[in-house]
């Protein structure tokens, strides 16, 4: 096709007039025209319809983006979850290791203050114990009555418990009512 068309433009051209004056030339106008017109008619659609795509890609888009944020605030809830009950068994495995630890430490100085010649509260209770066995063998030998020694400290023992109860309870009383008063 091209030879063709060369062969005729070449056979048709005698100088500038005759080019212009060609079917080549004529045909290349018309299609030069044709696809200027195309061009015209494409922006001219584009720029009426353009507005109706924006705002159809803009829903779109605002249905994708509500999409996400559930999708993500659903991984965000689910994450949180795990991680609370990560801490809480941490928070156990800390509390339990804590005792541990303190029942170490209490039974070290306990060994050190035996060490030291301090006596526990276990072996005064047992020489309360003789002391009460030897004065009930002594009474019955002597026939006087029997006095129980090792009641009399354990009931101040339980008065003073009570006594640290209450005031370590009013120390947390106040503060609460300090707590409610300001807020």
């Amino acid at each position: 096709m091209v030879k063709k068309l060369k062969a005729l433009s070449e056979k048709q051209a005698t100088g500038p007039a005759g080019l212009l004056d060609s079917p080549l030339a004529n045909t290349v106008k018309d299609s030069a025209q044709q696809i200027w017109l195309a061009g015209l008619g494409a922006f001219s659609k584009a720029q009426a319809e353009g507005g109706k795509v924006f705002d159809a890609l803009v829903k779109e888009g605002v249905s994708l983006q509500r999409k996400t944020q559930t999708v993500a605030e659903d991984k965000i809830t689910e994450v949180t979850s795990k991680m609370t009950n990560m801490a809480g068994g941490l928070s156990g495995k800390a509390t339990q290791h804590w005792d541990k630890l303190e029942t170490i430490f209490e039974e070290r100085v306990a060994k050190a203050l035996n060490r030291l010649g301090v006596p526990s509260a276990k072996d005064v209770d047992a020489l309360m114990a003789r002391i009460d066995a030897l004065s009930a063998s002594v009474a019955k030998l002597s026939g006087a009555p029997v006095k129980a020694t090792a009641a009399k400290p354990a009931a101040k023992k339980a008065a003073a418990k009570k006594t640290a109860a209450k005031k370590a309870a009013k120390p947390a009383a106040k503060r609460a009512a300090r707590k409610t008063a300001a807020a």
